[in-house]
């Protein structure tokens, strides 16, 4: 009894984790824009998406962001017809919470190229994807496959300057998949600040 008891809560435990990694197929999902307009990962079939966890408050995004590597990448797989989504998974108790149009704002200044900014208020589709941290990753290929989880790059770090030098995952592994390629590193550990559930 207390095996299979701890069987069913080790199983619950990483149920989420297993339903996310590369080679599985990406959840889908239904969640409000920074604009009020309804977006659904099902929407983009038969294209490359990038899923980008985001927080404004947290000092590893603001790092891409002040280095203006995320917005680099994301106009670079925009010029590929990679379609882009940034989502905001803090939830709406939070203190860090941002609204669609406090997004928009700050996404503005910073010269963003995503497709979309979604506000994830519930943090529904966090908890599906089961994103860890700000930025946390992932790349879906046309059949809805996942082909990276993880990490931006690896330099695990907040500092601006180390943007230049760092190996960017999610170029590489964009830069394989379009090209028709397995992705060679398929699965890094995300970093960054905690996902604010």
């Amino acid at each position: 009894m207390i095996r299979s008891v701890l069987t069913l809560a080790l199983a619950l435990v990483a149920g989420p984790a297993l339903a996310v990694t590369a080679g599985t197929a990406a959840p889908d999902f239904s969640v409000a824009d920074s604009n009020g307009r309804t977006v659904k990962l099902s929407d983009y079939k038969g294209k490359f998406v990038v899923l980008e966890w985001t927080n404004p408050e947290c000092p590893f995004v603001r790092a891409q962001y002040n280095a203006e590597a995320m917005q680099a990448l994301q106009k670079e797989a925009g010029a590929k017809q990679v379609v882009w989504l940034t989502v905001n998974s803090t939830s709406k108790s939070s203190d860090e919470y941002k609204s669609g149009a406090q997004m928009n704002a700050w996404m503005k200044e910073k010269g963003a190229a995503q497709n979309a900014i979604l506000i994830d208020a519930t943090s529904e589709t966090g908890r599906a994807y089961d994103a860890k941290t700000t930025p946390h990753m992932f790349v879906i290929d046309p059949a809805g496959k996942i082909v990276y989880a993880g990490a931006i790059d690896d330099k695990r770090s907040a500092r601006e300057s180390d943007r230049k030098t760092a190996n960017n995952y999610v170029r590489a592994a964009l830069g394989e998949t379009l090209a028709g390629k397995p992705v060679t590193v398929a699965s890094t550990t995300p970093y960054g600040c905690s996902v604010k559930y």
